[in-house]
């Protein structure tokens, strides 16, 4: 319940894999590299590194969440100036995909340049299982794990469903002003 609720929240990694969904481009290879980057720093954090790093952590807590409400800000700023964007198309067909490296490589970035992500894997899920011992510990995080393949395969393959209402420009629009409103109210 911990791992999902963290990841629920639309950010700026949900909105690329939603977007992705609906364009119906490289969707198993992204909800796979989110799930397992996820896992990857989960285990980061349940084994120990946020245990040594919490006094760091607690001491630059004001600066960690600064840098996160910025990145927030931004890609928020970004969402919305595309929501408001007057010539603004999008045809789901014309939409030929791009290349895979390209696609993983955007969202390398949107997911390791994010503050958020280590706060949440890293610290606020690593402390957690600081709790658990012995087999509870890789119950801990096998769960948290398995949250973040269901979430993010649930998200990309339940996007591709949503194709066929996003052919209409207004519905793009209404989406990147939903995620912006959402990124925003979080940055403040």
């Amino acid at each position: 319940f911990i791992g999902i609720s963290l990841i629920m929240a639309i950010g700026a990694q949900n909105s690329f894999v939603l977007r992705q969904g609906i364009l119906n481009q490289h969707v198993f290879y992204v909800a796979l590299f989110c799930a397992f980057s996820d896992t990857v720093l989960i285990l980061i954090g349940i084994t120990g590194i946020s245990f040594f790093l919490e006094s760091i952590i607690s001491q630059n807590l004001d600066a960690l969440y600064g840098l996160s409400a910025v990145w927030l800000t931004f890609y928020g700023l970004i969402r919305l100036k595309a929501a408001f964007k007057l010539n603004k198309t999008l045809d789901i067909e014309s939409h030929g995909p791009k290349d895979l490296l390209k696609t993983l490589s955007v969202l390398g970035v949107l997911t390791f340049a994010n503050p958020h992500v280590y706060l949440d894997t890293i610290v606020l899920i690593g402390s957690v299982s600081q709790q658990f011992k012995g087999h509870d510990q890789i119950a801990f995080a096998l769960g948290a794990s398995l949250a973040s393949f269901i979430f993010f395969f649930s998200l990309a393959y339940g996007a591709k469903q949503l194709a066929s209402k996003m052919r209409n420009p207004f519905s793009w629009k209404i989406l990147d002003f939903f995620i912006a409103t959402v990124m925003l109210t979080i940055a403040f």
